[in-house]
């Protein structure tokens, strides 16, 4: 049976830039382009020139070696010519394959947005699609809030869809604009475009994730018919996201139901990357990774439980629904205070620790994670830690330094323009091949002050961790009251894009602090000789 493709738009630099918090630059889009590039989607829409100087500047040159770069803007505006249009102008003269117009497809928005007739729009439409073709652009329409339009006045939608796809749009593109709509609604109004006259082959899904539905409502487009799919890297976009490539691209490469009936331009070859292309976007964000994200998050094929991790031993299987190395993502069996011997070994195994089960080395590393869990660590989300631990007590661990002592002052006073200020002071006092070592640093915050003391000078170990970068801190409070016990987590990562976790518990917040500091260090150095970081870090 012959496999129809589906085509894979990404929407990342046009609509995931309305996501709160998020604003590229050029060099960020160009960069962004590049990779969406080099992984192979059909389709990269860059954004609306004319609408912003970044978009603008973005669209002087083709950002695309392979894909189709994409302009994004709207239909022409009512009673003015399209060659008198001035954003019509900017989008057939920007350096790109293909347009897509975006156009009002609810007679509810016509009227009160647009301020024209029924008529007029669905004008709009068709002579924006021909100048587009007439440029020798690709055209493209997006008819926005198609799913909620066709609720309130079925003809009209289909009319505008309708006319789009015979003035030539190569694409029309259903959006479920505002996101509300479900599965089996989306189901049954794809249908009745169809039977419109306007053929799968030629509708694309647009879908927000505002009921958590955008990736089914586009499976369930692909079900009806549709043979496009839009969407960004990790879901970003306005209010609750778009639909999520990086979800949706596995599920149709590896799962039977979709991989036997469709093929799209992503081969097993480039599928390996998407875990990398994920984590290197989140990178780019200034952003720690979803965990739990599925096929590419650091907990996706991760198993706390020690029945689960005794029978993933024996086959994978069991607890997979597919193989993590399929998206370049790895298999974890976690280590904690739930986890049998199984889990011990096998974690240790895998980096490189042979210890044998009946080893009374291992039945003390157990009951020092258990005794250690019980009061405050969870090395279940601090891997760095745990291999320290696990390489201390079943081996050695190289003394790269000692810490003699550290202290930290915090003083609340006024300056001399007499504006109040919080000022943070840290000393620590190391000890490096019998070299005594005083830091002094100012920070913002007890914390930040400590990690740039301790890091300010190692002696002969100090451009070693020049790339070391403290990418996340949280604090946990345990229990209870001014005197509780304190968790602190540390995400850290260096210029090899490897990240690693590591914990400290104390009373005292700043005790825990240095704690997970500490062990970062001494894992970026441990990492840098090959003796740790193979599984703990990725």
């Amino acid at each position: 049976m012959t496999r129809e493709k589906i085509y894979l738009f990404d929407t990342t630099l046009r609509d995931g830039q309305q996501t709160p918090g998020i604003d590229f630059s050029v060099e960020d889009k160009i960069a962004i382009a590049a990779m969406l590039d080099e992984f192979g989607l059909d389709y990269v829409e860059g954004g609306y020139p004319g609408a912003n100087p970044t978009d603008t500047a973005f669209f002087t040159k083709k950002r695309t070696e392979r894909a189709g770069f994409v302009a994004f803007g709207m239909t022409k505006r009512a009673g003015v010519s399209v060659s008198n249009d001035p954003g019509i102008s900017q989008l057939l003269q920007a350096k790109a394959d293909a347009v897509c117009f975006v156009a009002k497809s609810w007679d509810y928005h016509v009227k009160v947005a647009l301020g024209c007739t029924n008529e007029e729009n669905l004008d709009a439409i068709r002579e924006s699609v021909e100048a587009a073709i007439g440029a020798g652009k690709t055209a493209m329409v997006d008819c926005e809030h198609f799913f909620d339009g066709y609720k309130a006045n079925p003809q009209y939608a289909l009319a505008c869809a309708r006319t789009a796809y015979d003035a030539g749009a190569r694409w029309v593109v259903l959006c479920d604009t505002n996101g509300g709509t479900q599965p089996p609604e989306i189901r049954d109004i794809i249908a009745a475009v169809i039977a419109a006259g306007v053929p799968g082959s030629s509708l694309g899904i647009h879908a927000h994730n505002d009921t958590g539905q955008a990736v089914a409502n586009s499976l369930a487009a692909v079900e009806a018919g549709v043979r496009q799919i839009q969407g960004t890297l990790n879901g970003i976009g306005e209010r609750c996201g778009n639909a999520n490539l990086v979800t949706i691209i596995p599920t149709l490469c590896l799962k039977e139901t979709y991989a036997s009936r469709f093929t799209t331009a992503i081969d097993t070859e480039k599928l390996v990357e998407l875990t990398r292309l994920s984590h290197s976007f989140d990178e780019l964000l200034n952003r720690s990774p979803d965990h739990q994200a599925p096929y590419v998050g650091a907990s996706a094929f991760a198993t706390k439980a020690g029945i689960h991790a005794s029978a993933l031993l024996k086959d994978p299987k069991t607890y997979e629904h597919v193989e993590p190395q399929s998206v370049g993502n790895f298999r974890k069996v976690m280590v904690s205070d739930q986890g049998g011997k199984a889990n011990f070994i096998n974690e240790l195994k895998r980096r490189g620790i042979a210890v044998e089960k009946d080893d009374p080395k291992l039945d003390q590393l157990i009951s020092i994670v258990k005794e250690r869990e019980a009061s405050g660590y969870a090395y279940e989300g601090a891997d760095a830690s745990f291999e320290l631990l696990a390489r201390r007590t079943l081996g050695t661990v190289p003394s790269f330094f000692s810490v003699e002592g550290f202290r930290v002052m915090v003083e609340r006073r006024f300056d001399a323009n007499g504006h109040l200020k919080t000022i943070s002071e840290a000393v620590v006092k190391l000890a490096i091949d019998g070299n005594r070592v005083m830091s002094v640093a100012e920070g913002d915050g007890p914390v930040n002050a400590l990690d740039l003391a301790l890091r300010k000078d190692l002696g002969k170990y100090q451009t070693e961790i020049d790339d070391l970068e403290l990418v996340d801190f949280k604090v946990r409070i345990l229990n209870g009251g001014t005197e509780a016990i304190t968790r602190v987590l540390i995400e850290s990562t260096d210029n090899t894009g490897m990240r690693w976790w590591t914990v400290g518990v104390s009373e005292n917040i700043i005790d825990a602090s240095f704690q997970a500091l500490m062990d970062s260090v001494v894992y970026k150095l441990m990492k840098n000789r090959q003796l740790a970081g193979k599984i703990a870090a990725e």
